[in-house]
């Protein structure tokens, strides 16, 4: 039987990668808010890594630091220990194997570029990026763009063993204020139902995003209302995460992403994670 309503977000980047707070600094802000689970989910291409990414030299003090914060503050509040790891076909792996001496409580694997075709380029770095990386290697079409996005993000799925896939329609994220693609489309309908199914069959989560409403490129959070529905459909377990990337934003818009849940037929979320398996309270 759930729970009741728990807040917590298990999806928050600090100053080890692309944040803006501490994770200390997160920490002390999540106990004011009232978040009972905190999960911290750095970015990562281990053993690579971008500006964007976190350093292999600070793996072993990001988990130390970690650590010693579930001793301070235990009893306000549980933190858990994540990555958000990227896939890069052949380079790095969202899989516990590969993070295996770092024994996370659990794996975000998420896509932040496309490798396909004759180059590569970002999902979510800029609007200018994601158009000229649409129009050099596609011509422009953006039909191929995001069917190479949700096949790369179904290879993933099918290959490795993280828990929950992050922002599964990412490619929305400039679509709000730059459109380049018309998300009533049939084709792109098509494409989230088949990604709805390919989560389903692979028995991860995924999450309800908020994070590109708090840096200001959507209205309302990710999947959409229409991806979320499908989700339901197929039952998949969902969290409501922040993504945050600075204190501030650990719940942001959470009742909207709540109200979103609901309306989509869900009941439960997941509000925990650990290395026994999900955690859900009702909505």
């Amino acid at each position: 039987m759930s729970e009741e309503y728990i807040k917590s977000n298990l999806h928050t980047h600090s100053t080890f990668c692309d944040g803006k707070s501490t994770l200390e600094e997160n920490v002390i802000e999540a106990i004011k808010k009232g978040i009972k689970v905190l999960g911290f989910t750095s970015h990562s291409m281990y053993p690579f890594w971008t500006e964007s990414n976190m350093n292999p030299e600070d793996f072993k003090g990001y988990c130390r630091k970690i650590q010693h914060l579930k001793m301070k503050y235990e009893g306000e509040i549980k933190i858990r220990l994540g990555f958000e790891a990227d896939f890069i076909p052949g380079i790095t792996f969202p899989c516990h194997k590969n993070y295996a001496e770092f024994a996370p409580d659990y794996l975000i694997g998420s896509l932040h570029f496309i490798y396909q075709r004759e180059g590569v380029f970002g999902v979510d770095n800029t609007p200018g990026i994601w158009a000229e990386g649409a129009k050099k290697f596609y011509g422009g079409d953006m039909k191929a763009v995001i069917g190479d996005y949700f096949a790369l993000q179904k290879e993933m799925l099918e290959k490795f063993d993280f828990e929950i896939l992050g922002h599964p329609d990412l490619v929305r994220k400039f679509n709000e204020k730059f459109p380049s693609f018309d998300e009533n489309a049939e084709w792109y309908k098509a494409y989230l139902s088949e990604m709805a199914k390919a989560i389903a069959k692979a028995g991860k989560a995924t999450e309800i995003n908020t994070g590109a409403i708090s840096r200001g490129w959507l209205t309302k959070p990710y999947p959409s209302e229409y991806f979320l529905e499908k989700l339901h459909e197929a039952g998949v377990p969902i969290a409501i995460t922040a993504d945050a990337h600075a204190a501030q934003n650990l719940d942001c818009a959470f009742d909207e992403a709540r109200a979103l849940a609901k309306k989509a037929g869900y009941t439960e979320i997941i509000y925990d994670i650990d290395k026994t398996g999900f955690k859900f309270c009702k909505l």
